[in-house]
């Protein structure tokens, strides 16, 4: 069983923190981030608004990243053992991977060497959240939209749950059914995540 979860939203909303906190708490679990597919800092255009276009889709090569992606759902297990990751043998038929960034809609975070230009957030950052979340929403993309306001413990559990819920109805649906079949069920601002059941041949649109 194979399961992508999408974790994005704005500079500093914990992306990185949720993640670091699934990727320990569950089996076989592999993690790809955005951020480590920018395109050399000459490639990056100036936008009219005078700042360096980093949060744009076009700033990133994101033929690597689908590549990197296909090679985890070609064999999760040699990708895992690649990128440092133990498989379980308990949980041997699991694998997760964990998107990280701005790839539904939003900002994505990075390490600075120099603080922010002026008017960086009000005038780029902020317009081009807006921009990816309306396209995203346009195109009817499923999001699940986790409160900002609640602590980090009570977002990890909230997406840890999740995760934990659509693995366990995912097993259900795989397993033969019974004579009479159980009906299952599934499971403000802030980060959001989105979780994914690849195709056997053909890459999920995140």
């Amino acid at each position: 069983m194979k399961l992508i979860v999408g974790i994005g939203g704005m500079t500093n909303g914990g992306k990185t923190t949720l993640t670091n906190s699934l990727l320990r708490a569950l089996p076989n679990c592999c993690v790809i981030h955005q951020d480590d597919f920018f395109k050399p800092q000459d490639q990056i255009a100036v936008g009219e608004d005078g700042f360096k276009q980093w949060d744009v889709l076009e700033s990133l090569d994101m033929e690597a990243m689908l590549d990197t992606v296909q090679a985890w759902l070609s064999s999760p297990q040699k990708f895992a053992r690649a990128h440092g990751v133990s498989v379980q043998p308990e949980a041997s038929d699991t694998h997760i991977l964990l998107l990280e960034g701005f790839l539904l809609y939003s900002y994505n975070t990075r390490n600075y060497t120099v603080p922010d230009p002026p008017g960086l957030f009000d005038g780029h950052v902020w317009p081009m959240y807006q921009k990816y979340r309306q396209e995203m929403e346009a195109n009817g993309v499923e999001v699940v939209y986790l409160d900002g306001m609640k602590s980090r413990e009570e977002l990890f559990r909230e997406v840890l749950e999740d995760i934990q819920n659509s693995l366990l109805n995912r097993s259900q649906e795989s397993a033969p059914s019974p004579a009479r079949p159980a009906r299952t069920q599934g499971p403000g601002r802030g980060c959001g995540h989105r979780t994914a059941r690849p195709a056997a041949s053909q890459q999920d649109s995140m």
